[in-house]
């Protein structure tokens, strides 16, 4: 493309949707029309511009310009309950359930290294002398230790409020950071399983396994889930740095990065949730039975809430992302 060709081409266009909203009287009906086409045309050169012959200055212009004409074509609108009804009906659930084919595998793989690491921590007394001192480890797995005392040395309130903001920091930071390829995601994850997996090995190395379980089930479940669900989506960001598909790179990482960060949103609900259930119920009086069971219960309703109305809204084109109206303009691409 030439530029300075396509700018004296279409600079009259530009000019006259410019002076067009600065009119200060109302339009009339062909003006409005007129308006209405110069901001799809000039919408189109601005994607144009974007993806063949990016220039700052002319860029910068145009974004401005189709700002401007988007904000009187649509008008402005603000948030109302229907938008927080349809994030929570459509838009979370539609991204979570479209992300499945990441998080699921990512579920299942790293349950398994946490396994992993665990019986090779429980089976190996000189990988547990590495990790603290004999009297540190007695400490953390005897009856009424720090592996137990954990969930209730702090009020409920604020133990619950902790662990749901440090959470909810992790989910956030993979889902944000899966754009460096995914490398950090798979650190934080592999953190995350290496936790798990050294109280598990320390705990059934003195017959204490069930008890560790019962422990961390009734909000692990459904923390977990939220993790990886956050991680798998953090891959996916990653792997459309490597391979956008059919879309350009820069449209396919608004569009999948505007999804992310709406599935940050839902995912501080879900964690909310479980940080609840760590808060209240794991260090309750409750019969472990119960307490699992109710851990049991919020992952059951996670999971269908995202195959129910999440597979619904996917099947009818939801994504996660913006409406439509919402959106940059974009040209088609290639296949």
């Amino acid at each position: 493309m030439d530029l300075d060709v396509f700018v004296a081409a279409h600079r009259a266009e530009w000019d006259r949707l410019d002076a067009l909203l600065r009119r200060r009287r109302r339009l009339t009906g062909a003006e409005t029309d007129e308006l209405v086409t110069l901001y799809q045309r000039t919408a189109t050169h601005l994607s144009l511009i974007q993806s063949m012959a990016p220039d700052p200055h002319l860029t910068g212009r145009l974004t401005h310009l189709v700002a401007r004409a988007r904000s009187a074509v649509v008008g402005t609108r603000r948030a109302s309950w229907r938008d927080v009804t349809r994030f929570l009906t459509e838009s979370f659930p539609a991204a979570v359930y479209r992300a499945r084919h990441w998080w699921i595998p990512t579920a299942l793989l790293s349950t398994a290294v946490a396994a992993l690491l665990g019986w090779w921590i429980g089976t190996h007394p000189d990988v547990q002398a590495s990790i603290a001192p004999p009297d540190d480890l007695r400490e953390l797995t005897r009856p009424g230790g720090r592996y137990e005392t954990y969930y209730s040395s702090h009020p409920a309130a604020s133990f619950a409020a902790q662990v749901w903001t440090n959470n909810a920091q992790a989910a956030a930071m993979c889902l944000v950071l899966g754009v460096f390829l995914g490398l950090p995601v798979l650190w934080i994850l592999f953190q995350n399983m290496l936790n798990l997996g050294v109280g598990a090995g320390l705990m059934s190395s003195v017959g204490r396994l069930d008890t560790f379980l019962g422990l961390v089930l009734p909000h692990g479940l459904l923390e977990l889930t939220a993790v990886f669900v956050a991680a798998g989506t953090g891959l996916r960001l990653g792997w459309t740095v490597i391979d956008p598909g059919p879309r350009s790179r820069r449209t396919a990482l608004a569009e999948e990065g505007r999804a992310a960060i709406a599935m940050a949103i839902g995912l501080a609900l879900v964690l909310f949730v479980s940080g609840a259930i760590e808060g209240f119920v794991t260090p309750s009086g409750l019969p472990t039975w119960s307490r699992i069971a109710i851990g049991i219960a919020a992952e059951l309703a996670f999971l269908s809430y995202v195959h129910v109305l999440g597979g619904r809204a996917a099947r009818t084109g939801a994504t996660g992302d913006v409406e439509a109206a919402e959106r940059s303009a974009t040209v088609p691409t290639a296949a």
